[in-house]
């Protein structure tokens, strides 16, 4: 499957943001404080797990609303350590149709 192929979503918007972000470093910016973090990026690490953590409770509770914030959430911090280790929406797209 070519990259011409796969279907564009909110997912490729959030993700050119992001990616944005990181070249730009915006002082504004929670996603450019996140790639410029003393901690570097064990403090997007750390958020992932944390948001990771929200939706497994909310899923718990079952709680539909909490679990459509929290894994928005999840998706976000899970994009910005993507775009930190350089890998794009899609390699990711590849690996999961590789899964199909």
């Amino acid at each position: 499957m070519t990259d011409d192929e796969l279907p564009k979503t909110v997912f490729d918007d959030l993700f050119s943001v992001i990616e944005s972000r990181r070249e730009t470093l915006p002082d504004d910016s929670y996603t450019a404080s996140l790639f410029a973090h003393e901690k570097g990026e064990n403090a997007a690490l750390e958020k992932l797990g944390e948001e990771a953590t929200e939706t497994i409770l909310a899923a718990k509770d079952s709680d539909s609303a909490a679990i459509q914030a929290e894994s928005a959430d999840l998706i976000y911090h899970l994009f910005v350590v993507l775009a930190m280790e350089e890998i794009t929406l899609d390699d990711l797209r590849e690996e999961l149709h590789g899964r199909l």
